[in-house]
């Protein structure tokens, strides 16, 4: 008799349960689980076997999956979403700014030094201080800063701070000194050295002209970068993330992800982008081994994808380095900067469409991102291939008559939500009250029918996927203003913004067979939350807290 009652419970599964052999490791009940799966979209209940989904459905039928070694554990109605993944990331950047000054949020120049006090107190002279963070935009006096008032504070170690967004960079005398950079140095192609009236460097350096003192820098040693990255996993887990797309790496930092994933201790999927290899065909490209491989997708069971390459087309907003059709509305001489020129762009198109590579392009202003637009249709006139999935990192500013066509092209737009928040204080002074209307502009995109994966571009934002996720339905800040949110009709929906950090981001790293929701079959990666963001008021969304991460039915993260 209890043998007829199993069969008919077994009997009554789902299709995908019903070849199941043996039970379930770990069956989660008493829930609210968002697949972001259409077929059964909110469960009660979910089944892990060797890493993969089995079953979603209600406790009833999770129940009968578990045997005595079966772990079973009562959610006790918290929420579980799919992982979360930020499809645009920089994992090394994230661990080395763990381990340097952290200027993020400063309010003035006085308080980037005074952090650089408080963080190099013991530093000995003659050591090299690195930090990364300020955004002059945030202080009272706009301006770019000078030197002068650094290099008093530190007159006997080179000091080097990145602005915000990566694209420029703020070196004191010392620094510049021993880098030789003075007023007779010339700007390198696609960068800008900031310079005082006597035509002498100011001490900023913007996008490509970073050059000039970043080959001076003394290179982290390989166990420093080892240590870097697995602080930054675990700082990822720590926000509910199971994976990210890195969105440019040089060979040593991948051959150190592969090392770490073939041992087992990298609790993240990592979807890599290749940085700029130089010309193709050039020595460069021609010895990266990541290329002569061709592309590798799940390696490591499912830990490690290296199939994409990443250009840069221009710089960024904030530091009016973004390329764009006019002039800047605030200044007015200067229209941005092309980082690399569009014939690279199409080359390397061109070259990834024979050998099944991705190519994900940077590209911030309204000329930079027409550039890229130009240079993938161009590529794909000459080598026509369907479901290319090329991408447009940021996506940023777009020109009207551009929105339509990623969609027309099968481009993705990349975009980050919290990007828009940080930058509505002072975005609309650089691009004017017209061409802001494409600045940022979500709903417009969604509506030609593309989808956008989500990401924060951290260490520029903050690696919290909760803050993308309130951006992307309130355009609001973490305080909740403004009212109403900021060009409030580009809004998403809350279903669209956990799509775009969960099944979108899938789709555009090719991944869409194994992640991105929570179905059978697919690898158990989840997150669980104390409220659910899903029906909560919009201000109560960043008071949510992670209590879990999970990777492949295993717990990576517990809240304390």
């Amino acid at each position: 008799m209890r043998h007829l009652s199993t069969y008919f419970a077994f009997a009554a599964l789902a299709p995908a349960v019903l070849g199941a052999q043996g039970a379930a490791d770990l069956v989660l009940t008493n829930g609210r689980i968002y697949t972001v799966d259409n077929s059964r979209p909110v469960v009660s209940a979910l089944a892990v076997r060797g890493g993969r989904v089995l079953f979603v459905g209600s406790d009833a039928e999770a129940r009968v999956l578990a045997n005595a070694s079966t772990r079973v554990i009562d959610l006790h109605g918290s929420t579980v979403l799919p992982g979360f993944t930020d499809a645009h990331a920089h994992l090394l950047g994230l661990g080395n700014l763990l381990r340097r000054v952290n200027l993020a949020g400063s309010r003035s120049y006085e308080e980037v030094i005074d952090r650089v006090k408080a963080w190099t107190k013991d530093t000995k002279p003659g050591d090299w201080i690195l930090g990364r963070g300020w955004d002059q935009n945030r202080w009272a006096n706009k301006e770019f800063p000078t030197h002068e008032a650094l290099s008093r504070a530190f007159p006997n170690n080179p000091v080097v701070l990145t602005r915000i967004d990566g694209h420029a960079m703020l070196a004191n005398a010392k620094a510049m000194e021993l880098a030789h950079v003075a007023a007779a140095t010339a700007e390198p192609s696609g960068g800008r050295i900031i310079r005082l009236p006597s035509g002498v460097p100011s001490g900023v350096f913007v996008d490509n002209a970073q050059s000039l003192i970043a080959r001076v820098i003394p290179a982290s040693t390989r166990a420093d970068a080892r240590r870097a990255i697995l602080a930054a996993v675990a700082e990822c887990n720590r926000w509910g993330l199971t994976g990210i797309h890195d969105a440019g790496e040089n060979p040593q930092t991948i051959a150190i992800y592969e090392e770490l994933a073939k041992s087992g201790n990298y609790s993240l999927r990592n979807y890599v982008m290749i940085s700029d290899p130089g010309e193709p065909g050039s020595s460069g490209a021609l010895r990266n081994p990541y290329l002569q491989l061709g592309p590798q997708s799940a390696l490591y069971d499912g830990h490690l994808w290296i199939r994409a390459i990443k250009l840069y087309s221009d710089g960024a907003l904030g530091s009016r380095g973004a390329a764009l059709l006019a002039p800047y509305s605030d200044d007015p001489t200067n229209s941005g900067l092309l980082v690399s020129q569009p014939e690279h762009i199409r080359a390397w198109a061109e070259w990834a469409l024979r050998l099944g590579f991705q190519v994900n392009v940077h590209a911030i202003g309204d000329r930079g991102n027409r550039n890229v637009l130009n240079a993938f249709e161009s590529a794909l006139r000459t080598t026509p291939k369907a479901d290319h999935r090329f991408r447009i990192e940021h996506a940023q500013v777009l020109s009207p008559q551009d929105i339509p066509r990623f969609a027309k092209l099968g481009v993705i737009p990349s975009m980050q939500a919290t990007h828009q928040t940080s930058d509505m204080g002072w975005a609309e002074a650089r691009v004017g009250p017209e061409r802001i209307r494409g600045a940022y502009a979500w709903r417009s995109l969604l509506n030609t029918g593309v989808v956008i994966p989500n990401g924060t571009d951290f260490p520029v934002e903050e690696v919290n996927p909760l803050l993308t996720f309130h951006a992307a339905v309130t355009r609001q800040d973490p305080t909740n203003l403004p009212a109403g949110g900021w060009y409030p009709e580009q809004k998403m929906t809350r279903e669209e913004a956990l799509q775009s950090m969960t099944i979108w981001p899938a789709y555009a790293a090719f991944q869409e067979s194994m992640l991105g929701s929570l179905t059978p079959g697919k690898y158990a990666d989840f997150v669980v939350l104390d409220r659910d963001i899903m029906r909560v008021p919009d201000t109560e969304i960043l008071g949510t807290r992670v209590t879990s991460t999970w990777i492949g039915g295993k717990r990576v993260y517990e809240a304390k």
